[in-house]
């Protein structure tokens, strides 16, 4: 025993516990859960009439008088199980809001929807990637340091100097982490200002727009090889009450492509004055995107931004290349951070800007590790389609865990801890690969009935 890893002997040890089955059952119920939650606690179920004890569970009956739950964490990184449930949730959450279900009217699909992307403005040249030369010049030159102007070589996707700085002295660096703290202002000025151009297109008062019509939306935050964020967004427009109702007849998909456009290129946002920055302007970038989605709904295309939506908001900052999946409390947490130059440099400004007292409300420091970004990866409107928590407890009631009709619940719960030990881990990961292979086959065996 004494010449086995640790794990190996941790997981004998769990092993052997006389409990082992239902700590075995926990840990299957999170599905193999890379980092759960540990709680104890009880939930007693009365009947709300004759105050009767319909049910009641506690956990000092289970292993170590604990219950373990899901993490619930989005990165795949963090937890794949855990993810891989967030991706699926998101699918059914953008979907539903391009074709339908989910207390969705299926009509929606018949809207005007587009699929946006709004980018970044440059803060300074930065090598790219392509089938061309980089940044190629006839006439060479340097700049102010001395470096180099141009670049004429062609640059593979996942070659290290792609989205770094032809100059890191010209480039601003400033100006990208206050663009960053500024992206969510700049998304709701957007929105804005589509509803306003939208007005004035069909001759409203803008006033009066909420009664003829209602914008939804669903968004999501991608970070460039630059490290800069761009957003990709369905927009659909529905009547004044959402998808119930019809728009109206002036709303169009070309329109509303018009007025994307139109507002993206109009709106700005200004920084509080710094001394040492002084006061910037922050826009969109020039590239602004905007596609109308197939009207009948049932092709490729809304099941394949959905697809790109899911997978997207499980991406962890070792997959983007940009930050890191947990918060950076010191100078310190950032020299040790496995990040590039450009990434690295980024933080380093969140952190000296953060300092200043003209940027304490951006609390630019507690977002140093997403590069001064604040938002979610995934926002939506109210009226865009359902919520995750419904999802989830339209999968408790699947499961099994049904509502008692005029029964009282009561909650007494405490965390304890999270994680795993080394030989529990080992378990777990045994547990979620069973299941993946479980999915897997009943995948494959779905789709040999579907052929035959």
């Amino acid at each position: 025993m004494r010449q086995l890893p640790e794990a190996d002997r941790d997981a004998i040890r769990i092993a052997q516990d006389p409990m082992f089955v239902r700590w075995l059952e926990q840990i299957t119920a999170t599905g193999g859960c890379s980092h759960p939650v540990h709680l104890t606690g009880s939930t007693t179920t009365l009947d709300g009439v004759t105050g009767e004890i319909l049910h009641h569970y506690d956990t000092r009956h289970e292993p170590g008088e604990r219950l373990l739950v899901r993490c619930r964490n989005r990165r795949a990184t963090v937890c794949p199980t855990c993810s891989r449930l967030h991706a699926g949730d998101t699918f059914h959450l953008v979907r539903a809001g391009l074709t339908g279900g989910k207390n969705v009217p299926t009509t929606v699909r018949h809207r005007p929807r587009l699929f946006i992307t709004l980018t970044a403005p440059s803060f300074g040249p930065v090598h790219r990637a392509g089938e061309d030369r980089c940044r190629p010049r006839r006439d060479g030159g340097t700049c102010e340091h001395g470096r180099p102007l141009g670049c004429g070589t062609f640059h593979a996707p996942n070659a290290s100097m792609v989205g770094q700085p032809l100059c890191a002295d010209c480039y601003d660096y400033s100006a990208h982490v206050l663009w960053h703290a500024h992206a969510g202002k700049l998304w709701d000025r957007f929105v804005i200002g589509v509803r306003r151009q939208l007005a004035s297109s069909a001759g409203l008062v803008q006033s009066r727009f909420p009664a003829h019509a209602r914008l939804s939306f669903a968004r999501v935050a991608e970070y460039q090889k630059r490290a800069a964020v761009h957003v990709h967004a369905i927009v659909r427009l529905d009547g004044p009450n959402g998808p119930a109702d019809e728009p109206p007849t002036w709303g169009t998909a070309e329109l509303l492509i018009d007025a994307v456009r139109a507002s993206a290129r109009r709106v700005l946002v200004r920084t509080p004055y710094s001394p040492a920055v002084g006061e910037l302007a922050l826009s969109w970038g020039t590239q602004v995107d905007a596609r109308q989605l197939n009207t009948d709904g049932d092709g490729p295309g809304d099941d394949a931004v959905a697809a790109y939506v899911a997978k997207y908001v499980t991406k962890g900052a070792s997959d983007t290349g940009a930050g890191t999946d947990y918060p950076l409390t010191s100078w310190g947490d950032i020299e040790l951070a496995p990040v590039s130059v450009q990434v690295r440099t980024l933080m380093t400004t969140c952190w000296r800007l953060g300092g200043l007292p003209e940027y304490e409300p951006l609390r630019l420091r507690a977002w140093a590790h997403t590069l001064g970004y604040r938002g979610h990866i995934l926002t939506k409107s109210r009226a865009y389609s359902t919520t995750y928590a419904a999802l989830r407890a339209e999968r408790a009631h699947h499961m099994g865990h049904v509502d008692i009709p005029a029964a009282i619940t009561n909650h007494h719960w405490r965390y304890i801890s999270s994680g795993h030990t080394s030989g529990a881990a080992l378990i777990a990961v045994g547990i979620a690969e069973d299941l993946a292979t479980a999915r897997e086959i009943a995948r494959d065996e779905l789709g040999s009935r579907g052929r035959m």
